[in-house]
């Protein structure tokens, strides 16, 4: 037999992918078959198709980038969180690029107020109870804005820190809520209100002494079920966050400002942002009512002129009456309900003249009080 001998080809790195292909070919035409048709991978294509993935991946990525994300604070309660969410749909409906998918994310804090229940709140102390840990994620760069509930929202604000807007008020009354009587004037005496504001207990005590106020925790829904399971005959709400979280069938009877001064900002929300982040401020400061805004800071301006703390009763409520102008009228009391002051001022509905009627409305009453103004808060 005649000795085969087969010459393998040089290959260089040229051939290194082609020429399994080229020699299954080659090897099909020796062997008596006929020409088939094998076809090599574009290379070139498959790269440039990878480069173009690659390419559309960073794109999607830096679309991600564009939409404004904007971290809402909030405390968790259902009140709470409806009023996140009514500050995101007014953000949406004015800023529409906000309407993105994940363009506004609500978080939620738990605050000093929230952890505890079991004790009033003049006892566990004091300013800042339901805004003190939500400001400082704040200032920390957690969230990008603060939504408050405005007469939870201290006299004084963190450093670094401001709050340019006020969504427009809602009802600023009281809601008596009771399963067994149509007003305060009705409940039998020793009947016992759950309260936890000492504004609402001196005020209840001044015009009803026969009766007795208990404090009285919890949300809106906690303190419902503990009326319904018999703990109190009658508690009060502020019919802002009823009407909010569309409970107001819950209520007996609305309180008119007469007879319940409501406390300072009520029914208010305040948005709160970081002095340096324009931006925010920017978003936020487009949503402010003003004339919101204008009535909280007269308010405030009394609170604040009294130096008021969480044991001192202090109610006020400033409004547009029909001609325009701001009427204020201020309350201080001591929380047994045996002393009640009052005072009242008109003015133009104009920043500089309010701060001016709130503080000299204080002035007044803190006068009228006398040397033993804080000690009220002693008894």
């Amino acid at each position: 037999m005649a000795n085969l001998t087969i010459n393998r080809p040089t290959m260089n790195r040229h051939h290194l992918l082609s020429s399994p292909l080229k020699m299954l070919k080659d090897s099909i035409l020796t062997l008596g078959f006929p020409p088939i048709s094998v076809k090599i991978p574009n290379l070139s294509h498959s790269r440039k198709a990878l480069v173009t993935s690659a390419a559309m991946a960073v794109e999607q990525e830096e679309l991600k980038t564009k939409v404004s994300v904007i971290k809402i604070g909030t405390r968790g309660s259902p009140l709470a969180l409806a009023q996140a969410h009514e500050t995101r749909d007014k953000l949406v409906a004015a800023h529409p690029e906000l309407a993105e998918d994940g363009a506004i994310e609500i978080i939620i804090i738990k605050t000093t107020g929230d952890k505890v229940l079991d004790q009033p709140l003049a006892d566990i102390g004091g300013k800042g109870l339901f805004t003190k840990e939500i400001d400082e994620a704040l200032l920390d760069g957690r969230i990008d804005i603060a939504v408050h509930s405005m007469k939870d929202v201290p006299t004084y604000f963190p450093d670094n820190m401001i709050l340019p807007c006020n969504l427009p008020r809602e009802d600023v009354r009281d809601a008596f809520i009771s399963l067994s009587a149509a007003s305060l004037a009705e409940l039998p005496a020793g009947s016992i209100v759950g309260s936890a504001s000492l504004r609402r207990q001196s005020q209840i005590l001044y015009r009803y002494p026969s009766l007795k106020v208990i404090n009285f925790r919890g949300n809106v829904q906690t303190r419902l079920r503990k009326l319904s399971e018999g703990e109190v005959h009658a508690t009060l709400l502020a019919l802002a966050g009823l009407k909010r979280l569309n409970m107001t069938e819950n209520v007996t009877a609305i309180l008119s400002v007469e007879e319940m001064l409501p406390a300072i900002a009520q029914g208010a929300i305040g948005i709160a942002c970081r002095n340096d982040d324009e931006n925010m401020a920017n978003y936020i400061a487009s949503l402010n009512h003003e004339e919101t805004r204008l009535a909280v800071a007269c308010e405030r301006a009394f609170l604040i002129t009294l130096e008021g703390s969480c044991r001192t009763p202090i109610a006020g409520y400033a409004h547009q009456d029909k001609d325009g102008y701001c009427v204020f009228r201020g309350l201080v009391a001591s929380p047994d309900g045996t002393r009640v002051l009052e005072t009242t001022r008109q003015g133009s509905y104009s920043y500089d003249e309010m701060i001016v009627m709130g503080e000299d409305a204080g002035n007044e009453l803190k006068s009228r009080a006398g040397s033993d103004f804080f000690d009220w808060s002693r008894h």
